[in-house]
């Protein structure tokens, strides 16, 4: 299962890293196959796994802050593997040259 997500707090100013900063700290510690964007982090495992993850990530950002906003885009793929990778792969194939990253 591939997730991405993005989450921050609510009503906290205009910066917002180290809500972020939280969350990502989390998932680099969960040891999940995943990949930092600059408006959402995508992960790759199980659901149980993700959606721990996400309730992690949850908890860590409302710490100090009353509301929490966390979008989650799911895409479960029976025998899909590097997610991460091959959906990229796959569209740099059909445009005949790398995206860029």
């Amino acid at each position: 299962m591939l997730a991405e997500f993005t989450i921050f707090p609510v009503g906290e100013g205009t910066s917002l890293s180290k809500y972020v900063a939280r969350a990502i700290d989390l998932v680099e510690k969960s040891g999940l196959n995943h990949k930092v964007g600059p408006m959402g982090t995508a992960v790759e495992g199980s659901w149980d796994q993700i959606m721990g993850l996400m309730k992690k990530c949850h908890d860590a950002v409302a710490q100090d802050s009353d509301r929490v906003v966390m979008h989650i885009y799911v895409d479960d793929r029976k025998g899909a593997k590097d997610c991460l990778t091959c959906k990229i792969e796959s569209v740099e194939k059909r445009l005949g040259h790398p995206v860029k990253k």
